[in-house]
């Protein structure tokens, strides 16, 4: 089937069809009989982008309640040990699903941290990164660059009310704002910056891979690597891709035979 012949069928069931819409921020989203497409998307991913929703759909067919819990494996394939095999099959349809971008910016970030580290070193060579910095915690009390400490970039506003004075500090300019703290002191507020920043790119790896480790997506992305490519699909996930025809020939996916089989 080509997209205006799944578009049709997929109109046939029941379902409406949209292919010029945001799909709330993704490439596209089912929702109460409802498939959106993003207009943002190539046209050579709307065809798989459209079998990935509908399978999203068979799914809420099995498990009414998928779209709020993520669905279950024993609800889709009736048991077995196929989740390594399914995220495999994930990272074939989805390279996005391997985060590669996030590792290496997380990579960049740990060399930046310990080019931090290696310069505190240098004038305090026992500074341990765990324990309080007791010389840095003395110094900085007197010293606006405290509040770089929590916020990359400040603008502090001092003064009463007929005179203010308003300052702008930045980590990048750390040098140029406090020309006489010392190079170690820097380094080190430098450092807590990176380390905030390392937290944040850890919680998105880890909110990706939950997203992508969700049932419903297994799933929805085993029909698509089915549909864009079987043979590499079977090769790279035996086991589930043979539980999943028995499955399919028996009926249990309902109307995704008909997609899947004129392929």
């Amino acid at each position: 089937m080509d997209k205006r012949e799944l578009i049709k069928y997929f109109k046939s069931l029941g379902l409406s069809v949209h292919t010029a819409t945001k799909a709330r921020g993704h490439q596209g989203f089912f929702l109460k009989n409802r498939i959106d497409i993003s207009k943002n998307i190539p046209e050579n991913k709307v065809e798989q982008t459209l079998v990935h929703e509908f399978a999203h759909y068979i799914h809420s067919k099995l498990e009414p309640d998928m779209n709020r819990t993520g669905g279950t494996l024993e609800v889709l394939f009736g048991g077995g040990d196929f989740f390594d095999e399914l995220v495999k099959v994930t990272n074939f349809t989805d390279e996005n699903s391997l985060c590669v971008k996030l590792y290496e910016h997380k990579d960049r970030v740990k060399a930046q941290i310990n080019a931090c580290e290696k310069i505190i070193k240098k004038y305090y060579p026992k500074f341990q990164r765990t324990k309080k910095f007791k010389e840095f915690a003395k110094y900085i009390k007197k010293s606006d660059a405290r509040y770089l400490l929590k916020y990359d970039r400040v603008k502090l506003i001092k003064g009463g009310i007929f005179k203010k004075t308003t300052k702008f500090y930045a980590i990048d300019n750390i040098e140029q704002d406090f020309p006489d703290m010392p190079e170690a002191f820097c380094a080190y507020i430098r450092l807590q910056s990176l380390r905030k920043k390392q937290s944040r790119i850890t919680a998105r790896i880890s909110r990706y891979k939950k997203y992508y480790q969700k049932p419903a997506e297994l799933f929805a992305r085993l029909v698509e690597g089915l549909y864009i490519d079987m043979e590499r699909t079977k090769a790279i996930a035996p086991n589930v891709t043979s539980r999943f025809f028995e499955l399919l020939n028996d009926g249990y996916y309902m109307e995704l035979k008909n997609i899947l089989m004129q392929k």
